[in-house]
C-alpha cells in the first residue's frame, strides 16, 4: 500500500466573498478518504492568475496530487487553465479535436456556442483530457513524475461524475491505494474535555488506527479512522479500537454513524415505559417538533407552549425563583408531579434576542428525572440561529443520560 498524499484547491473569488458555501471540497474529501489517500490541506483562491499558480506551486511541495476544482468555464474570469500552465511552467495549447467535442455538447444541450468557448479547448502541454459528458467544460491531468494535478469543473453534478467516472480510476491506476474507512461513535451526557480525560492519551495518540473528537450542540462525535489494504484489515482495525473505547467510555456512547439522538431516546423511553411532558416558552419546535419528527408523540404526555418565558413564569404563581435557570428547574419538577411523568423539559428563551453575552439569561433549559434535576443556561435568546439546536441536544443529551443512570445502574 503506498502512501499517497493530496490538496484540494477550490477556485472562485464568489467563496472568499461568502456567496456560496464550498460543498464540492468536502464531497473530494471524502472520495479521497475512501481509497486510502491522505488529505492534509484544502486551499480556497480566489479568480486570480498568480495567486492560482502559487497555491499549486505550494500544493505541489507537500502533496503527490493536488485536485484543483473550478475555473474552467469560458469567461475571463475562469482562469485555472493559465494558472496550472503557469504553475508547471508549461504553454496553453489549442486542441480542435477538444473543441469539436464541446461544440458536440453544446449541440446535445442546445446551447449556442460563442466565440469564448474555444478557451475551454486549450490545455496545458502534454495536459491529458478527462472528457466530460454531461457538461460542456473538459477537465484535465497535467502530470508532474509521479506527482498529477487534477482539474475538474466546479459545477458540482459534473465533478462528482468527472470524479467518480475518470479520477478515481485514475488515481488507482497511477498509485498502489489502500483504503481509509472510519466509524462515528456518538457520546451524550459528558464534556469533550471530560470524555478526552476518560479515553486516555495511549488511544488518542495512536496514528492508525485513529481517534479524533468533534463536539457539537450538546453529543460529542468520537471519530474512529483506520487505513489498510484492504476494507476486511481496515473493520478488524476499527473493531478492535471501538471495543478498547467501549471499554473506557460505552455508558456514554447512545449510537454509531447514523444514529440520531432523538430516535435512540425514544426507544429508550419506550423500553422503560417512561413518558415526557415539555414546556417550551419563547422558543417553539425545539424538542417537541424533533422527538415529534422521529414518530414521538406516543411519549409525549402533554406539551404546554408560550409566547414569552414571562407568560410561562405568570401560568404558575406557586413557584418563586430569582432567575429562569431557578424557575426552569422548579417548573421541571413541578410539572412532572403534576402529570404524573418520569421526566420533563423546560425550556425558556427570550424571542426576541439573538446573539449576546453570557452574562445574562437569554435562555434557560432545565430537565427532571426522578429525584433530581439539571438545568443550563445561555448568554443567547431565541433569534440566534443555533439556540434550537444548542437547546434541543443538550436537553435530550440530559434525558438521555439521566435514564441511562437510573436504568443501566449507572453511578
Amino acid at each position: 500500500m503506498q502512501t499517497v498524499k493530496a490538496e484540494i484547491i477550490a477556485v472562485g473569488t464568489e467563496i472568499l466573498l461568502g456567496e456560496i458555501t464550498d460543498t464540492n471540497s468536502v464531497y473530494i474529501a471524502r472520495e479521497l478518504r475512501n481509497i486510502g489517500i491522505n488529505l492534509y490541506f484544502m486551499t480556497s483562491v480566489g479568480d486570480n492568475e498568480g495567486r492560482i499558480a502559487d497555491s499549486i506551486r505550494i500544493a505541489l511541495s507537500r502533496a503527490d496530487v493536488v485536485i484543483v476544482c473550478g475555473g474552467l468555464g469560458p469567461t475571463i474570469d475562469d482562469m485555472t487553465r493559465q494558472g496550472i500552465a503557469d504553475a508547471v511552467g508549461r504553454p496553453l495549447v489549442y486542441h480542435e479535436d477538444l473543441f469539436e467535442q464541446i461544440l458536440t455538447r453544446f449541440a446535445t444541450f442546445r446551447a449556442q456556442v460563442t466565440e469564448n468557448n474555444k478557451r475551454q479547448a486549450f490545455l496545458p502541454q502534454d495536459a491529458l483530457t478527462i472528457v466530460n459528458p454531461v457538461g460542456t467544460a473538459p477537465g484535465f491531468i497535467v502530470e508532474e513524475g509521479q506527482k498529477a494535478i487534477i482539474s475538474v469543473p466546479g459545477v458540482p453534478r459534473e465533478m462528482k461524475y468527472l470524479i467518480q467516472e475518470s479520477v478515481i480510476p485514475y488515481l488507482h491506476q497511477k498509485y498502489a491505494l489502500g483504503i481509509i474507512k472510519a466509524r462515528n461513535l456518538k457520546a451524550a451526557g459528558i464534556g469533550e474535555s471530560a470524555l478526552d480525560d476518560m479515553i486516555g492519551d495511549e488511544l488518542l495518540n495512536l496514528s492508525n488506527p485513529s481517534i479524533g473528537l468533534a463536539a457539537h450542540h450538546g453529543v460529542i462525535d468520537v471519530r474512529l479512522t483506520a487505513k489498510a489494504d484492504d476494507e476486511v484489515a481496515a473493520d478488524v482495525m476499527l473493531d478492535d479500537l471501538e471495543a478498547k473505547v467501549m471499554e473506557r467510555v460505552g455508558s456514554y456512547i447512545y449510537g454509531k454513524d447514523r444514529d440520531e439522538l432523538e430516535t435512540v431516546l425514544l426507544g429508550q423511553l419506550r423500553a422503560h415505559g417512561v413518558k415526557l411532558t415539555v414546556l417550551e416558552a419563547g422558543l417553539s419546535d425545539a424538542v417537541v417538533t424533533k422527538l415529534r419528527a422521529a414518530g414521538g408523540e406516543d411519549c409525549l404526555v402533554s406539551v404546554r407552549e408560550y409566547a414569552t418565558p414571562q407568560e410561562a413564569i405568570e401560568s404558575m404563581p406557586e413557584i418563586t425563583s430569582e432567575s429562569w435557570r431557578e424557575f426552569a428547574a422548579q417548573a421541571a419538577e413541578h410539572l412532572a408531579q403534576e402529570e404524573g411523568v418520569e421526566t420533563a423539559i423546560v425550556i425558556l428563551s427570550d424571542p426576541e434576542v439573538g446573539e449576546s453575552a453570557d452574562n445574562r439569561e437569554a435562555t434557560a433549559v432545565a430537565i427532571y428525572s426522578s429525584v433530581r434535576a439539571q438545568s443550563r443556561v445561555y448568554g443567547f435568546g431565541a433569534k440566534a440561529d443555533l439556540t434550537r439546536e444548542w437547546v434541543s441536544r443538550w436537553a435530550m443529551s440530559v434525558v438521555w443520560r439521566m435514564m441511562k443512570e437510573k436504568f443501566d445502574g449507572l453511578a
